[in-house]
């Protein structure tokens, strides 16, 4: 028997350019379900669910025009948050006032947009549904730059932050080959467990004959010694050595390489603020080597800049969203939509679901046949696998020389 009702979507976690593609997808597959009567979207996640602050997305796109327009805006169009829902069993007061806020919608589909924190959530909704007597299917629908959520070939946000990467990376490049003077620029990029978005710096080598000399990822221990050897061994081939880093580089006893720059405070779910490993890598060779140095960090840029987004990202990003719906009015709960890369040379991916209890808290790390022996640079295999996901330019709607977003009123 299908559940009858209404659905209520919140987004959570680091924002990206394709976050509100797959909202897009979600208020498409809600307006064309039956069994959803009001789509609701939830301010800042599970944080606007216990507040109670949501607005109709029914209503607010009932226009297919304002649906491409959200396609194409950056961000988390109904806000986000980062707040940890305690264990079943140890503050049930906060799980009685989310389902009394569910009840009182009558909210019977619950789809929720995010990373690995995010997939915390769901997991813990979908176990606390399951054995109270309110009957909701639970959905988690995946989104990160950062790519390492379990159970998926890859997350829709990522190509998006892999194109910026890969282009800035190319700029970056083609600014430092203009002088004969010796100099290092150090690139940090986001990534505190994975190296995925580190690997996107890389690409311009397969395009465009281009690429950073060195590419240091978390999934190796960091060696000051051997980054030494090859910064210097880059120095005697060329003058302008250029070199990415993940912000999320670890040495032999586990400390983050840039962990000395920041406070050593932690996020709710127990994460070290990370930035300024470019700027430690800077100093370090500065004093090893003598020679000119600078380190650019990409930032937040990595994950707004929706004016060079995958249109492969958006498309995908859609798509999951309304199958994330589709599954959960044929009765679908506590999963996860993933996507399924097809074998054969040319790229395909199919839409499934994974157990969400397999994914929360989980962490896909870029796997060793990606990296160099030497730990020091990517293969060609992964530059193959991450190209695909770049593909295709959007066809962005501009107004007196700017792209057009769309903002969802509080």
């Amino acid at each position: 028997m299908k559940l009858i009702g209404n659905a209520i979507v919140g987004q959570s976690g680091g924002p990206t350019a394709a976050i509100n593609a797959t909202l897009a997808g979600v208020i498409r597959g809600a307006l064309a379900a039956e069994e959803i009567k009001t789509l609701y979207g939830a301010f800042n996640g599970v944080e606007g669910m216990l507040a109670g602050t949501i607005c109709n997305l029914s209503e607010i796109f009932a226009n297919e025009a304002d649906i491409i327009t959200l396609e194409h805006t950056p961000a988390a169009a109904l806000g986000s948050c980062r707040l940890k829902l305690p264990k079943i069993g140890e503050k049930d007061e906060v799980y009685e006032k989310l389902f009394d806020f569910f009840r009182a919608n009558d909210i019977r589909y619950f789809f929720y947009i995010g990373g690995n924190d995010s997939m915390d959530t769901v997991a813990k909704l979908s176990a606390y549904s399951a054995n109270h007597d309110w009957k909701m299917n639970v959905m988690g629908v995946p989104k990160t730059i950062d790519c390492d959520l379990a159970g998926t070939d890859h997350t829709p946000g990522y190509g998006s932050a892999a194109k910026y990467i890969a282009a800035s990376m190319q700029e970056i490049l083609r600014d430092c080959a203009v002088y004969t003077v010796k100099a290092v620029t150090i690139v940090e990029i986001m990534g505190r467990d994975a190296g995925w978005l580190t690997c996107a710096a890389a690409l311009p080598k397969d395009i465009c004959g281009v690429a950073p000399d060195l590419i240091y990822l978390p999934e190796r221990t960091f060696n000051y010694d051997e980054f030494y050897e090859d910064v210097a061994a880059a120095l005697e081939r060329h003058p302008n050595v250029v070199v990415a880093v993940s912000e999320g580089i670890r040495l032999a006893d586990g400390t983050y390489v840039g962990e000395g720059s920041q406070s050593g405070a932690v996020d709710i779910f127990g994460h070290k603020y990370l930035s300024g490993t470019g700027k430690t890598l800077e100093q370090a060779v500065k004093g090893k080597l003598g020679c000119k140095v600078r380190s650019v960090e990409l930032n937040i840029l990595q994950r707004c800049a929706s004016h060079v987004a995958s249109e492969t990202d958006l498309s995908e990003s859609v798509a999951v969203g309304r199958a994330a719906v589709e599954g959960a009015v044929n009765g679908m709960t506590g999963r996860m939509m993933n996507f399924v890369r097809e074998e054969g040379e040319e790229y395909k991916i199919s839409i499934g679901s994974e157990d969400i209890q397999k994914i929360a808290n989980a962490v896909r790390t870029v796997p060793d046949e990606f990296i160099n022996e030497r730990g020091n640079y990517v293969t060609d295999a992964c530059i193959a696998y991450i190209k695909p996901l770049i593909m295709g330019e959007p066809k962005i709607e501009y107004k007196d020389g700017l792209p057009v977003h769309f903002e969802i009123k509080r």
